[in-house]
């Protein structure tokens, strides 16, 4: 089964990456650099995992992770955050997220916690 990756980053180069890199790896991706309603995304695109930029503009994608993993219709839904911030995740919490990946990111790590990620999702749902 094809996976469905969601990524929302504001910067179109880190977006080209991901999804050259991901796709790559067998994965369907759909890319934003910006959106309005995190929902509305969600239910609109389908995916099997969210990856959100903490820094967003006009809202950090701690934020938005808060509101999938809340949320009945999405909170099944893993969410990865990337930031070259690290510290300010510490600081302020997870947000309810399921991983972090550091930018720059190395791809062997990225693949790996998409694949855990996705791996314990399905094995969840198995139970």
């Amino acid at each position: 089964m094809l996976h469905k990756i969601l990524i929302l980053d504001d910067n179109q180069d880190i977006l080209t990456v991901l999804e050259e890199a991901l796709t790559g790896e067998g994965y369907e991706v759909v890319t934003l650099n910006y959106c309005e309603d995190i929902i509305k995304s969600v239910q609109q695109h389908q995916p099997d995992l969210v990856m959100l930029d903490f820094l967003l503009a006009g809202i950090n994608g701690g934020e938005l992770c808060h509101q999938v993993k809340t949320n009945p219709l999405t909170s099944g839904i893993p969410v990865v955050i990337l930031s070259a911030y690290p510290r300010v995740l510490e600081s302020l919490g997870d947000y309810g997220s399921d991983a972090f990946v550091q930018k720059p990111f190395d791809l062997d790590k990225l693949f790996s916690t998409v694949k855990h990620c996705l791996d314990e999702k399905e094995h969840l749902q198995l139970h």
